[in-house]
């Protein structure tokens, strides 16, 4: 029995997880983006962690869909925590899934006529969850940190998100990109 392209990588329920090669192989490569942005080219002191580690992780989300954003999220915290040696901590791990499932939920399935809106609200909110509250939760109950310095990655992913989200938007905005990215969505 011969298996088509098109079935050939469909998750639980009938549900496409990754449409087709090119996608498993470019969310691979957001994976190992994520980790270099995240855990080597990053500041850090105590909860505050200046990186853009989430960027491809909304990526994932918003040109993909919602499943693959959350599956490039969960890897690249897990794949990443165990080649630095950090210890996995479950609950920054689920704020880097809903990072990517937030994002691509938001922008496949909310504010169809307005794509500036649809990217602004899809990496907001994405950050507002993932990383305001349930990284810092996470944060807090693991690390014992004290609250004002929690408090201080609001205004810092205030800041991130909106680089993250310009970035995105000048990908997308650009036309050779986005051809690439329609032949790549094909299927």
């Amino acid at each position: 029995m011969q298996i088509s392209k098109n079935e050939s990588y469909k998750s639980l329920g009938g549900i496409r997880l990754f449409g087709n090669l090119k996608v498993l192989l470019i969310s691979g490569l957001f994976i190992a983006l994520s980790i270099v942005l995240g855990k080597q080219l990053s500041f850090t002191m105590g909860p505050i962690r200046i990186s853009f580690e989430n960027l491809t992780i909304l990526m994932a989300g918003i040109m993909f869909g919602p499943l693959v954003g959350m599956t490039v999220g969960i890897c690249a915290d897990v794949i990443g925590c165990i080649i630095v040696g950090y210890a996995i901590n479950p609950l920054v791990t689920l704020g880097a899934a809903s990072i990517g499932l937030i994002s691509g939920s938001i922008y496949f399935y909310m504010f169809k006529d307005n794509p500036k809106l649809k990217l602004i609200a899809a990496v907001g909110l994405a950050h507002i969850i993932g990383s305001m509250i349930i990284k810092s939760i996470g944060l807090y109950i693991y690390f014992s940190y004290p609250m004002p310095l929690i408090l201080m990655r609001i205004p810092l992913y205030i800041v991130i998100g909106t680089v993250e989200g310009y970035i995105i938007y000048l990908l997308m905005k650009n036309k050779t990109f986005a051809n690439q990215l329609e032949r790549v969505q094909m299927r």
